[in-house]
């Protein structure tokens, strides 16, 4: 059975699945930036956003949502969908201790989203402001960036300099790049 994805729509879904979703499509309207969008199956892994990428005409990236041991100091780190995620790697370019995946729940409590939809457009979520914004070089060097709009089965796509210029500065997050 083929993977199905719409094709490109401009308007915010008719109907919302999750408040974080909604709150994403007010928050870029509020700030004025335009978006192209897909509504697709279930795209929780990254062999189905090789699909999404193709009816985005833009690479979906990774996004991973981390802590340390004691689950004090978390960070949501943005990477391409082909780099697989080396703790050791992430650590050492941060100098920061071991990190783990955040549990799921944890998940669904910061930012808003479940597995298979961790988006950076959601760190809105994130009022306590103890969430480091963390992107591959890579990524933050590409002309679109592409995610989940929070949930799982639409995927959004804006201009790179509209997210680090106007969405992620609206949220009071700094972004820090890493290269790896």
């Amino acid at each position: 059975m083929a993977f199905f994805v719409s094709e490109k729509k401009i308007t915010p879904p008719s109907t919302y699945l999750t408040e974080t979703q909604r709150h994403i499509y007010e928050r870029l309207q509020c700030l004025g930036i335009p978006f192209e969008r897909v509504d697709t199956d279930d795209g929780s892994t990254m062999e189905d956003c090789v699909f999404i990428s193709q009816g985005l005409a833009c690479p979906v990236v990774k996004t991973i949502f981390l802590c340390n041991r004691q689950q004090t100091r978390f960070y949501l780190f943005v990477t391409t969908a082909d780099k697989p995620f080396v703790t050791r790697v992430f650590c050492g370019a941060l100098s920061v201790p071991r990190v783990s995946f955040v549990p799921s729940e944890m998940l669904w409590e910061k930012l808003g989203t479940r597995v298979g939809a961790t988006t950076l457009l959601s760190i809105f979520n994130d009022s306590t402001d103890d969430i480091m914004v963390v992107m591959d070089e890579e990524v933050a060097e590409r002309e679109y960036y592409a995610c989940t709009d929070g949930t799982s089965t639409c995927f959004i796509k804006i201009s790179m300099a509209d997210l680090l210029q106007k969405y992620l500065p609206d949220t009071g997050h700094a972004l820090h790049t890493i290269k790896l």
